[in-house]
């Protein structure tokens, strides 16, 4: 037993520096890319498990595990840069590595969410270093000409997806794809509009998908939001929304709303003014303009929150206090 033990012991080295040796071989052999020219995406929130999965699904690495392996011992695989890469000639793996860890991108990416405001996406452009940022340069008018646009504020102009540009290139460039895609898809969503909405045009559906948006994160919730609000549009009630408020407060809101800023008559309060406020107040995405020009058939006209994201509806004002005393004044 113990000569076993010995011999096993002198292995150990032997193996180690053989499987040091294979990893090595491994690192510095050239990749079997399939179709070269080839395009990967590294997507924003992509990690080195995910990345090596992709990589090898698209006939990148062959080897899902080893390429991951290498990333670990290295450590490269902590540094990945968002982007799409065009793979043109043999990389090893440590060069792929090297190529994402230096952000040698053939195009960038940035996001736009949904229900942000207009200057969180001018900072999400002003953020990205490979943009020119022309649109710093301009004032909202001048910046509303430039993308062709006829209305008469920024807000909720912006279609919320994820936006490619080539390095170098403006920041104008990807504002007026994003206008254009939010124009197209209300377009689309007018022309398939439920009859009989208390909406005159395109712009007035947008403005409640904004609310919508703010409304409610659940999304099986937008329909139904947007039939409460439609509820009281029709029957001449204020839509008492906080969100639109909110966005009346500008800078003066620090997160705690107020039951003097409720009071408080800005252009968006809707507690103080009946209708529609003159602008949307954030970025809708698609499911929230087509709960707002799809909404739920329902005799709900109130919503209170129960702290969990959800809501509940009353279709009176007597309920709707009883979901309000044991849900918001407990």
């Amino acid at each position: 037993m113990k000569k076993l033990i010995k011999r096993l012991l002198l292995l150990v080295p032997a193996a180690a520096l053989a499987l040091a040796a294979g990893f090595a071989w491994y690192a510095h052999r050239p990749l079997p890319i399939e179709g070269m020219p080839k395009s990967v995406n590294v997507t924003p929130g992509m990690h080195l498990r995910s990345l090596s999965v992709m990589l090898a699904r698209e006939g990148v690495v062959g080897n899902a595990t080893l390429f991951w392996l290498l990333g670990r011992v290295t450590g490269q695989g902590t540094k990945l840069k968002v982007g799409v890469y065009t793979l043109d000639r043999p990389l090893t793996p440590l060069e792929l590595y090297g190529k994402i860890e230096r952000g040698e991108v053939s195009q960038m990416v940035v996001q736009f969410i949904e229900g942000w405001n207009w200057r969180t996406v001018l900072a999400a452009l002003a953020a990205q270093p490979l943009l020119k940022h022309d649109s710093a340069k301009l004032d909202a008018a001048a910046l509303l000409q430039a993308l062709g646009a006829e209305e008469p504020h920024l807000e909720g102009l912006l279609f919320p997806d994820s936006y490619y540009f080539a390095p170098h290139s403006s920041d104008l460039e990807v504002l007026r794809r994003a206008y254009r895609l939010q124009r197209d898809k209300l377009q689309a969503a007018w022309e398939n509009r439920a009859p009989g909405l208390p909406y005159k045009t395109p712009y007035e559906a947008l403005i409640m998908a904004s609310i919508v948006e703010k409304e409610t994160g659940v999304a099986a919730e937008r329909p139904l939001i947007a039939g409460v609000f439609v509820n009281r549009l029709r029957r001449g009630m204020r839509l008492q929304t906080d969100p639109t408020v909110i966005y009346g407060l500008g800078e003066r809101f620090d997160g705690n709303l107020r039951k003097i800023d409720l009071q408080t008559d800005t252009p968006y309060n809707t507690y103080t003014r009946g209708g529609l406020p003159p602008t949307p107040i954030a970025m809708p995405g698609e499911a929230a303009i087509r709960a707002a020009l799809n909404p739920e058939q329902t005799d709900a006209l109130y919503f209170v929150s129960r702290n969990d994201g959800s809501h509940v509806f009353s279709s009176t004002l007597e309920a709707h206090n009883r979901a309000v005393n044991r849900y918001q004044r407990r």
